[in-house]
């Protein structure tokens, strides 16, 4: 039985409505990768050294990361060579295998959930530049959260861009939760300590933190988040429990230098990818997970409010192959 269709049945116990969300939101990442891997196992009929430099430009351009592809080139060409195969329709079975791999690394099962436990008030501070979609996240994450049946408070710590107290009240309304905020140019870490105190006061499950993403300069950004976390933690010692660093999949490489930057400085536990569904390149995943060893927890795949989805690299793998599936059955 091939990957593939291994794949689909392991898939089928899953909710369709989440696999059918990462196939919509895949679309031009897949019509354009997986395309090109078509075109390419169509017009080689054995696999050679000249295939695999086409497949490592086409990975390449998928922001996969180059060092990602060298790796995952070199695996291709031992497993190719282990299993004596011939024919470059067998290829495509095997690429998706090890994308699969360089996900979840040597774990059976990417941690991909996000540290919310029962019984505690669990602290999720968000990390990011400017219009990549922060707020709109903690919007869909709060939505989430309820229809999960947890109570959730929103902090709105970004006191320096104009309009975001207003943005994220605006989002509190729409998912019916609180925000505590202070006025515009307020010091953030007095917000945070206010929503700390308001969070245990009234018993809430989970307390959702926006900050800045951008101040005079990026030291005096960092200094301000470390304040931030500072103050949360001598409040609630172990806190926050997860730091998510929001980052836009549309702007490719960039995003990775602003991950390495972020991931510097603060104690970034995971990535939300927005935007996955707005770019032909969504190999940025792969390239996140494998050289920055930080796990992808959750992906925006659309404008909806439940389009905020917890990140699985069987469904992205999936998704990104979703023709070729089809094609085999």
């Amino acid at each position: 039985m091939s990957f593939f269709k291994k794949l689909k049945e392991k898939l089928t116990h899953q909710t369709d409505s989440v696999t059918e969300k990462f196939r919509e939101g895949l679309t031009k990442t897949r019509d354009s990768f997986a395309g090109k891997v078509n075109d390419l196992v169509s017009r080689y009929r054995k696999v050679d050294e000249e295939f695999f430099e086409e497949l490592e430009e086409i990975l390449i351009g998928a922001d996969v990361g180059v060092t990602t592809v060298m790796n995952l080139i070199d695996e291709l060409k031992m497993e190719v060579k282990r299993r004596n195969i011939q024919d470059t329709e067998e290829v495509r079975s095997v690429i998706s295998e090890k994308l699969v791999e360089i996900y979840q690394g040597d774990q059976e099962e990417s941690n991909t959930a996000l540290n919310i436990q029962t019984e505690r008030l669990n602290v999720v501070l968000f990390v990011g530049v400017n219009g990549v979609g922060k707020t709109t996240t903690i919007g869909k994450l709060a939505h989430k959260l309820k229809g999960e049946g947890k109570s959730v408070l929103l902090a709105a710590g970004d006191t320096f861009r104009a309009g975001a107290i207003e943005q994220l009240e605006v989002w509190g309304e729409r998912v019916g939760v609180d925000v505590i905020k202070q006025s515009e140019g307020s010091d953030p870490a007095a917000v945070m300590y206010d929503a700390v105190q308001a969070a245990k006061a009234r018993k809430v499950d989970v307390l959702l933190c926006d900050t800045a993403g951008r101040l005079q300069n990026k030291v005096n950004l960092m200094k301000e988040l470390e304040k931030v976390k500072r103050v949360i933690e001598k409040e609630i010692p172990g806190a926050p429990h997860e730091v998510l660093l929001v980052l836009d999949a549309t702007t490719g490489q960039n995003a990775m230098t602003q991950a390495k930057q972020f991931s510097q400085t603060t104690d970034v536990s995971g990535i939300v990818l927005t935007k996955l569904d707005g770019t032909a390149k969504g190999g940025i995943v792969l390239a996140i997970r494998n050289e920055l060893s930080i796990p992808v927890k959750l992906v925006g795949l659309g404008e909806k409010m439940d389009d905020l989805q917890q990140f699985d690299a069987e469904q992205y793998v999936y998704g990104l192959f979703y023709g070729l599936v089809e094609e085999e059955e």
